[in-house]
């Protein structure tokens, strides 16, 4: 419960190197912060990569280029700097605004400081849709707003986060576990139980559209699983569409294999398979704000069983992450359990299998 909660430091500390010490299937060796060796995947960033195509047209001070893998527009000002990118099929746009700085001390020293903020359109994105209404009333309200985007929605739900209410008195935000400690030593030895989904951690019952009502339990009160904080931050947050679960209607699944495997939005790296070898070779087409997915677990079969964020380099050039783990105990871009990185030969590097823009 909740009111039970101890502080995240005390869990990840002692308390949790003797649960994991316990656990027949979490190791320290697999999940050191990086092997050594070659680094295999690159990361060079997206936003100046591709190649153009057509002929820029100008608005005012402002210059649209289109560029491909994937097919998109780009928002230039006057400057020949990037203000904006749009990616065809995909509703989530991301839009160059102030500096900020992400980091989490008690769990990382990394830090990413951006100046990428990531929002959702109401209508997806196709070649030509800056001559739109939509778009021009949607852009004119955004460009330069500092109203909380994605990536403030994921960081209200880190280590620390203060607790945000409604006019309800529903607490929406708030420093969240993963889920309850696993007491019983079933599902072979994890640490903390899944399942727990954005309605759990609200404690309300949520109407789905296609007439299901999710049912919190009591349990998993503020608690959200990989797959639930990507639901709370994109879909109960910033509205994206939610499906019941991953079989029933459109819109963004419950878990990450369901993600992943979905015609939401627009494959970025697509799934090759789950195997060691079938590990994406570069990730250059990666930009703040897609989704990311791994194969953890082989116990999971051909499921893919842990989905993330890209939140940005961090001060040192890495490509880091940010998704809900059980070892940390909640949302984080920390390195309990495995450094939040998606370049180089660590952990979550070595498992990610592909990524999606919505």
């Amino acid at each position: 419960m909740a009111g039970k909660k101890k502080s995240r430091p005390v869990v990840t500390g002692l308390v949790l190197l003797a649960l994991v010490g316990t656990s027949g299937y979490l190791t320290l060796e697999l999940r050191k912060q990086d092997e050594q060796g070659v680094t295999e995947v690159r990361n060079v960033g997206v936003l100046e990569g591709g190649r153009s195509t057509g002929t820029a047209t100008e608005s005012g001070k402002e210059t649209w280029s289109r560029l491909e893998n994937p097919a998109r527009s780009v928002l230039r000002g006057s400057d020949g700097q990037i203000k904006a990118v749009f990616t065809d099929g995909a509703r989530t746009a991301t839009l160059t605004g102030p500096a900020r700085t992400f980091q989490e001390p008690t769990a990382t020293a990394s830090k990413v400081s951006t100046t990428e903020w990531v929002r959702l359109m109401p209508e997806r994105w196709a070649k030509g849709a800056e001559q739109k209404k939509w778009f021009k009333d949607w852009y004119a309200e955004y460009k330069d707003s500092k109203e909380d985007d994605i990536f403030a929605f994921a960081f209200q739900y880190v280590a620390g986060a203060p607790v945000k209410k409604d006019a309800q008195g529903t607490v929406y935000a708030g420093d969240a576990n993963f889920g309850p400690l696993n007491t019983t030593g079933a599902e072979g030895g994890d640490l903390r139980l899944e399942q727990s989904d954005f309605y759990d951690y609200l404690g309300v019952q949520y109407p789905f559209r296609d007439g299901t009502v999710g049912q919190p339990e009591s349990l998993r009160a503020r608690s959200i699983d990989c797959s639930g904080f990507i639901r709370m931050v994109l879909g109960y947050r910033a509205r994206y569409p939610l499906m019941s679960s991953d079989a029933s209607g459109d819109g963004l699944p419950r878990t990450a294999n369901g993600m992943a495997r979905s015609k939401a939005g627009v494959d970025i790296l697509p799934l090759a398979g789950i195997s060691a070898q079938d590990r994406p070779s570069a990730i250059d087409q990666l930009q703040p704000g897609d989704l990311v997915f791994f194969k953890l677990d082989t116990r999971t079969g051909e499921r893919l069983d842990h989905v993330g964020m890209v939140l940005g380099h961090d001060t040192e050039g890495h490509l880091i992450f940010v998704s809900s783990r059980e070892e940390v105990n909640g949302p984080t871009i920390g390195d309990v359990g495995g450094v939040s990185r998606l370049d180089g030969n660590g952990y979550y590097a070595k498992t990610l299998r592909s990524a999606k823009r919505l």
